[in-house]
């Protein structure tokens, strides 16, 4: 009897699990649709940015105004001394392999730069990244908890915005930006992006499919250096919205998975629970019996 009790508590304690799961899977559900639509938004709109800038940058190369040259954020580095690398992973687990990407992405890109003996300087967003370097003794020049599970413009550009006045000022030479992004309803997608310089090489300009922007020489630098802050801070903010939304389809797969294997769980310790039923009453049957003939 001792082992019945042992199989029902059992199946008690995974039905709750259960129930659990698949609670927290309902409310990734509804998280993500909030967060996909934004996702979406936010892409397009950072890809308009991008070729904006793009298209800007080949202007001033084809018609000289300036050079881009004279403007560090254009300027290719091959050789590299000193690079920010900037990662996002999320504040909360229970969303499977999703964090643990990111963070193998980060290592990856590490032994890469330690092995061409460039100096790293390495910022995180989000607390599992955050744990998990701290625990392993890789030191972070800046950490940031609650950004990731709540994206936010103002914060996002402030977090960013020392990266790239050091950059400006020749403290660093590059700044890359890693996040696990949200690419469908089942899919995320890691994005190491070079964010600074801007590469402008594969850049062909069209005059006519060119944008309508007319470039005087006395605005271009100022409108090279405004068209430039919005782009880095709003790909620091996409990166955010993309992995929120990565986040919340991740763990809306990893709780559906762990409502399945409860399920599939209960099932097997009900038949447990049945044949171990089955073998007391038969026992019993058994021992009635004995007794009965035994008095004959």
């Amino acid at each position: 009897m001792a082992n019945l009790k042992d199989i029902q508590r059992k199946i008690k304690s995974v039905s709750g699990t259960q129930k659990t799961t698949r609670a927290m899977k309902l409310v990734s559900t509804a998280k993500l649709r909030r967060t996909e639509e934004l996702a979406k938004r936010s892409k397009v709109y950072a890809t308009k940015l991008n070729m904006l800038l793009a298209d800007l940058a080949a202007k001033i190369q084809h018609y000289k105004i300036g050079g881009l040259d004279e403007h560090r954020t254009f300027v290719k580095n091959d050789a590299p001394e000193m690079v920010d690398v900037i990662f996002v992973t999320a504040d909360k687990g229970l969303c499977g392999g999703f964090n643990i990407q990111t963070i193998k992405a980060v290592k990856n890109l590490l032994k890469t730069y330690k092995d061409d003996k460039v100096k790293v300087r390495l910022k995180a967003v989000g607390k599992k990244g955050i744990e998990y370097f701290n625990y392993n003794g890789i030191e972070l020049v800046e950490e940031e908890i609650g950004l990731s599970s709540a994206p936010n413009y103002e914060k996002a550009a402030e977090f960013i915005r020392s990266s790239v006045n050091d950059f400006i000022e020749g403290k660093t030479d590059r700044i890359t930006l890693i996040h696990n992004g949200y690419v469908n309803i089942i899919t995320q997608e890691i994005s190491v992006d070079q964010v600074l310089p801007v590469d402008v090489s594969n850049i062909a300009f069209d005059s006519e499919n060119s944008s309508v922007l007319d470039i005087e020489a006395a605005d271009e630098e100022k409108m090279l250096e405004e068209l430039v802050a919005k782009y880095v801070e709003y790909n620091m903010y996409y990166a955010l919205i993309s992995s929120l939304a990565g986040e919340h389809s991740a763990r809306m797969q990893a709780m559906d998975a762990a409502t399945n294997n409860a399920k599939d769980m209960v099932k097997e310790l009900k038949v447990k629970f049945n044949k171990a039923r089955q073998e007391s009453i038969t026992t019993e049957l058994i021992e009635i019996i004995s007794g009965v003939e035994s008095m004959k």
